[in-house]
């Protein structure tokens, strides 16, 4: 029964009085009405949505910052020697999370954070461009972010937010596909995984040695002379909040930086201050790491980090040539780095000087483990980087350069895990990741509780306060969320983000993981697994070395069920054929 404001006495509407008063109650609503239209009919419309536009929503801003390929360990919060001041104060007004799990590679991370969806759901459970002509178009082949999600990107500029993009895309390479076609009001973005960090716009593979920049829907014919990708995309940022500060709408800013990502490239006075910083090599720098991560527990009693695989050359292996370039690479890769936390400091400064920041829900995080794979490897780069690269001592980290770090130093990267980038090992997975949030989050903190990637759609969109439509959305089909919000871990206290029963998996180039409460299903191919299946606790076994598959069958049958079933709900395809070629810094490999 209906209840009046006075008391718990219910309405009347039958008496003849209240009918009288309700027909003069919608006599007067149709006169208002009428006078109100003939008021907005005599309005000048551009005052009217001047007065709609300065209306202030009170929601918070969000700015999203991801690194491209940052290891672990490589920050000086998380226990490195890189100088990033501006990232480690960042982490001092806010937290630091020691258990954030990513995908094994670029595209796949970034196809789980705009969707909220799986990578094999979203499009990208395999890569595009890394598969043969003749296996497009057959059963788990897409590679690209596909119209069966919505992106919460879109979701937010609907709701009212601004939305904004600078650097790397991967997510779509035609029309329909491109950042303004998936939520993007504005955007100055990469078309591929990579390219020169300079204006010379080479790109990485040589079916696209011409990089693809664009602004919004136009591509670009050339960049700025003293173009630096750090510099420039933070420019652009700041750009484009600054446009449209003054309306009162918050802003979603999407940092997608390409550092430290290869071509390792870096301005000539950031090089200079890592000068025989890593003259010591790969053993005595991680022992350095070590040290200081486990001083502030992030490596906890009796976990002992991952040694180095034996298929990597060892640091006295390598001949004094040989040592000289290897210095020289993680020097271009510090440099890298020490420019990407300066001109996100510059982010961050900006927003405190025009009186946002207060205001700004910040997260940042790498999209996977640091790289150990050899990008020279890739499609036809065996004969077309030696052809058109000068990787030459004096000018590696220049334009016209094309290096990486390798194995060795991926190592290091991500201490104490085991493995990089392509693999679904800890290496490849877990991510430095920092957020603040001025007086709703605690500062000088640190959560270790288990978040993923699929969980930061649903902590931005209820902060924007805004729903996710599935299963529909403007008339298509679309998939629902699959993580969780953490911004109540965050900010309210709340213990864990997941329970024990949530599971975690993940699938790419046949190497397979499955993670539940700290139990964890691993499948890598030879020479870096055994070719099966792999059971690691991680509570004991922070570098996955003791498989307790034999001495766990049932541990392992429960795992396996698991994995059925996140094959059935993720409509996983693994390819039984699929081969890949690699290099650990010794010999060739191809291994199904």
């Amino acid at each position: 029964m209906a209840r009046g404001r006075r008391g718990d006495l219910p309405l009347r509407a039958n008496s003849t009085k209240d009918l009288a008063m309700k027909k003069m109650h919608t006599l007067i609503k149709i006169i208002l009405t009428i006078g109100l239209l003939g008021l907005f009919a005599c309005a000048d419309p551009a005052s009217t949505e001047r007065t709609a536009s300065n209306e202030t929503d009170s929601r918070p801003n969000i700015l999203l910052i991801l690194a491209d390929d940052l290891g672990y360990s490589d920050l000086g919060i998380f226990g490195g020697e890189i100088n990033t001041p501006n990232l480690d104060a960042l982490a001092g007004a806010g937290k630091i999370l020691t258990n954030f799990h990513v995908g094994p590679t670029c595209s796949p991370t970034r196809a789980m954070l705009l969707s909220g969806a799986d990578s094999h759901r979203a499009g990208l459970g395999t890569m595009n461009g890394l598969w043969s002509e003749e296996q497009k178009g057959k059963p788990g082949y897409e590679g690209f972010l596909n119209k069966q999600i919505v992106t919460f990107v879109r979701l937010l500029r609907e709701s009212g937010y601004h939305t904004y993009m600078a650097g790397k895309w991967q997510l779509g390479y035609k029309e329909g596909y491109y950042p303004p076609d998936r939520g993007f009001e504005q955007a100055f973005w990469l078309k591929h995984g990579g390219a020169s960090h300079f204006s010379d716009m080479r790109g990485i593979l040589e079916r696209d040695a011409g990089a693809y920049w664009a602004e919004n829907r136009e591509r670009l014919e050339k960049l700025p002379e003293d173009f630096y990708s750090s510099v420039n995309l933070t420019d652009k940022l700041i750009e484009y909040i600054d446009e449209n500060r003054a309306d009162g709408k918050p802003f979603f800013a999407y940092g997608a930086y390409t550092a430290p990502h290869w071509p390792l490239q870096a301005p000539q006075e950031y090089i200079d201050k890592y000068e025989g910083v890593y003259a010591g090599g790969y053993d005595a720098i991680r022992a350095e790491r070590i040290k200081r991560m486990r001083a502030a527990g992030l490596i906890k009693e009796g976990q002992t980090p991952a040694p180095r695989h034996p298929e990597w050359p060892a640091w006295e292996e390598l001949t004094d040539e040989q040592r000289k370039m290897e210095v020289r690479r993680m020097q271009l890769y510090a440099a890298m780095v020490d420019a990407l936390d300066a001109n996100i400091g510059r982010l961050i400064q900006y927003l405190k000087d025009v009186g946002e920041y207060e205001n700004t829900f910040i997260l940042f995080f790498s999209d996977n483990g640091a790289e150990g794979n050899n990008p020279h490897d890739l499609g036809t780069n065996p004969v077309w980087v030696p052809a058109n690269f000068d990787n030459s001592y004096e000018n590696m980290g220049k334009p016209g350069s094309y290096v990486s770090t390798g194995p060795g130093w991926a190592h290091v990267s991500n201490t104490p895990f085991h493995m990089y980038k392509g693999f679904p090992t800890q290496g490849g997975l877990v991510s430095p990741a920092i957020v603040a949030f001025p007086e709703r989050i605690e500062a000088n903190a640190r959560s270790d509780a288990f978040i993923t990637i699929l969980d930061v759609a649903p902590t931005l969109l209820e902060l924007a306060n805004v729903s996710h439509p599935a299963p529909a959305f403007q008339g298509r089909r679309v998939h629902p969320l699959v993580g969780k919000s953490f911004y109540p871990h965050l900010a309210d206290g709340q213990t864990t983000v997941h329970g024990p029963e949530h599971v975690y998996g993940l699938e790419l180039f046949n190497r397979r993981m499955i993670l539940q409460d700290n139990w964890k299903l691993l499948w890598n191919n030879k020479p870096w697994g055994k070719g099966g299946w792999a059971l690691y606790n991680l509570a004991e076994d922070v570098g996955e070395q003791n498989d307790l598959a034999q001495s766990r069958p049932d541990k392992l049958d429960e795992m396996l069920t698991l994995w059925e079933q996140y094959v059935e709900d993720n409509d996983v395809f693994v390819f039984p054929e699929l081969k890949i070629r690699f290099t650990n810094g010794k010999n060739h490999y191809e291994a199904n």
